[in-house]
């Protein structure tokens, strides 16, 4: 058996694991008895740690709100991942600028020399460049999280890609970061009675947690299905092209954001896009990086071709 110290640590490490731990569960996994597990807890109390109980059929532990903060145990590779990531938080989230570099400066100042020299190299030779996608906002991220992982409804005002603000009540199920700062969240909708995406970005202001459920059977698998809603989102204008070559090859080549793919045969397949204007369209489906032979819609030819002839003009005279 582990010495009491070393109990202590990893005690910590698996109550921060999820959210509750039934006794018996704990104590097995532990591979120590029910007694010693509740010594345990209370040696932990007693150092300031907050462990709440509760008892009967369901009864178990789970880490509660307290004055000490547990400490995180990091291989090499896991700070280095942080240290970076507290970098880009900086920029990435909307009121955790002075946070992000506040902890890493906590994080840096214990990094061995080794380590401490792998987080400034990154650090000297990368650069933020702004991509005009809407900066999150860090709090709604982290309870739009909390709130999957511990299968509790979530009630916010969600604002259409118009504007328009509605009130949701949804069983979140997963995020899903597609770069570009982007999240989404996959979660029931009550209302609609349907599986919804949200943007996360576009909850509007506070979200407030509500009562467990059971989480539903997921549509197929999450992320295919995430990455499908993603790229049928209503827009103005939608195009189909055919391409050579199955669709299983075209799948794995040609970026998700440019649009995507549907089987003909083995030897063919037609590439799906839409946007809201016909240069996006345009810019999509040269972006595929494959050659195309435009099937639909025959109204928008013409604009096709003018934005053709202005690239062939533009061009005509280059050396």
């Amino acid at each position: 058996m582990l010495d009491t110290s070393a109990r202590l640590l990893k005690l910590l490490s698996v109550l921060q694991t999820k959210r509750h731990w039934g006794g018996f569960d704990l104590a097995d996994h532990l591979d120590v008895t029910p007694r010693t597990l509740r010594r345990d807890v209370d040696r932990l109390r007693t150092l300031g740690y907050a462990v709440d109980a509760s008892s009967g059929p369901g009864g178990g532990y789970q880490l509660g709100k307290g004055s000490t903060l547990p400490p995180l145990l990091l291989d090499d590779a896991e700070a280095v991942a942080v240290a970076v990531s507290l970098r880009s938080a900086a920029d990435a989230f909307m009121g955790l600028s002075e946070t992000a570099m506040s902890a890493l400066l906590k994080l840096e100042q214990l990094l061995p020399g080794r380590l401490r020299r792998r987080v400034s190299a990154i650090q000297a030779v990368t650069v933020s460049i702004s991509t005009g996608t809407p900066t999150l906002d860090a709090d709604v991220l982290t309870s739009v999280a909390a709130a999957c992982r511990d299968s509790e409804t979530l009630r916010f005002s969600y604002k259409a890609k118009d504007g328009t603000a509605t009130e949701r009540v949804v069983e979140p199920l997963r995020l899903a970061h597609t770069g570009y700062r982007r999240w989404y969240l996959l979660a029931w909708d009550t209302a609609r009675e349907d599986w919804r995406t949200f943007r996360v970005d576009r909850i509007d202001g506070k979200v407030y947690p509500g009562a467990r459920f059971i989480p539903k059977k997921p549509p197929k698998d999450v992320a295919e299905y995430i990455k499908e809603t993603i790229s049928n989102y209503p827009q103005r204008y939608k195009m189909k092209a055919k391409l050579s070559g199955s669709a299983a090859m075209h799948t794995k080549t040609v970026p998700r954001w440019c649009g995507s793919i549907e089987p003909i045969d083995d030897e063919s397949c037609y590439f799906v896009s839409s946007a809201d204007s016909i240069e996006m369209l345009a810019s999509q489906l040269v972006s595929s990086g494959v050659d195309f032979e435009f099937v639909e819609p025959k109204e928008i030819l013409p604009e096709l071709r003018k934005i053709a002839k202005r690239f062939t003009a533009g061009t005509r005279g280059a050396a």
